[in-house]
């Protein structure tokens, strides 16, 4: 996950969207620019979270298959997953939220983590992203009946990408949102770029071990088998699914952190590189985004425009 290296600039944070969020920009801009962030984070919510009951994505999976009206913001995040199916094969896929909830991630994960009995659970493909219907000119969508949604590897990126841009717009300068180490930043970045430490978790101290890269536009997100975890009757899984087998993706990686245009697209790729497993760098390379994944005894492949790529020859 991403810790940022503070410049001398002001920063806020906050727990939202289950994790934590950190805005950083010039002090005169910070409180415009954080209402723009919770604006967004209060909209992203109210749209995608599986978790409560009055959310768009839980009124559609309770209307049986039948079309729903669904707000501009919901139908741009259903695209944004939709787009990341069909960019990665269907390696990241906005139906598996039945996946997660077989697996036992079927509420908010603090009280998934703090469960005192380990739960029995299944496999359970996903729905299929094929089956998204979106009609924009009416305002509604339609999913299977029993489909359960899940962005989780597009929303938050989403929403980091929307505040960026809209505090930017807002203020005029710079500004860079960590929403849980989903890192996008908007307008002009300081001297050398924004530093960010790339750590397995986003909660690492910035004297903690990990490496510093600074980014200058667009996103950057890092993917991890280590820290969402939790135990089951089948011993401890991980949040990040095979949509075909609905079941944890093999922990190949233990961190996987790629650079895009976009935070979105970050967060694609770097989800679908856990998914892919050794094949993953390969596929980055001929995506030609910068990336770092981590294997599970610690050891590191760089992808061509990571720094110090060029000094480490790699193979899959």
């Amino acid at each position: 996950m991403n810790a940022i290296e503070i410049p001398p600039k002001s920063i806020a944070q906050l727990n939202a969207l289950g994790t934590t969020a950190e805005l950083i920009t010039e002090p005169v801009a910070l409180a415009d620019a954080l209402t723009c962030l919770l604006d967004e984070l209060r909209a992203i919510d109210e749209a995608c979270s599986r978790f409560r009951p009055d959310s768009e994505v839980m009124r559609l999976r309770s209307a049986g298959g039948r079309w729903t009206a669904a707000s501009p913001l919901f139908r741009e995040a259903l695209h944004a997953g939709v787009r990341a199916a069909a960019a990665t094969g269907g390696d990241v896929d906005p139906t598996v939220g039945g996946s997660l909830n077989a697996l036992g991630w079927d509420r908010d994960f603090a009280i998934v983590v703090s469960r005192n009995a380990a739960i029995e659970i299944e496999a359970v493909p996903a729905a299929g992203w094929r089956r998204i219907e979106i009609d924009d000119e009416r305002g509604r969508v339609r999913v299977p009946p029993d489909t359960t949604i899940d962005l989780g590897a597009t929303a938050k990126a989403l929403a980091a990408d929307r505040a960026a841009q809209a505090a930017y717009r807002a203020t005029g300068v710079g500004v860079l949102v960590n929403l849980g180490g989903d890192i996008a930043v908007a307008g002009p970045a300081p001297d050398g770029g924004w530093p960010v430490l790339v750590a397995d978790d986003h909660r690492t101290p910035l004297d903690g071990e990990g490496e510093t890269v600074a980014i200058r536009s667009g996103g950057l997100a890092t993917s991890s088998t280590s820290v969402r975890r939790w135990n089951t009757a089948g011993g401890e899984v991980h949040h990040i699914v095979d949509p075909r087998s609905g079941a944890p993706a093999a922990r190949v990686w233990r961190t996987v952190s790629v650079c895009a245009a976009s935070c979105v697209d970050a967060n694609t790729a770097s989800t679908a590189a856990i998914v892919r497993g050794t094949a993953a760098p390969m596929w980055l390379q001929s995506l030609h985004l910068p990336a770092r994944l981590v294997r599970t005894d610690g050891s590191v492949v760089l992808t061509d425009g990571w720094p110090g790529a060029e000094e480490q020859p790699w193979a899959a």
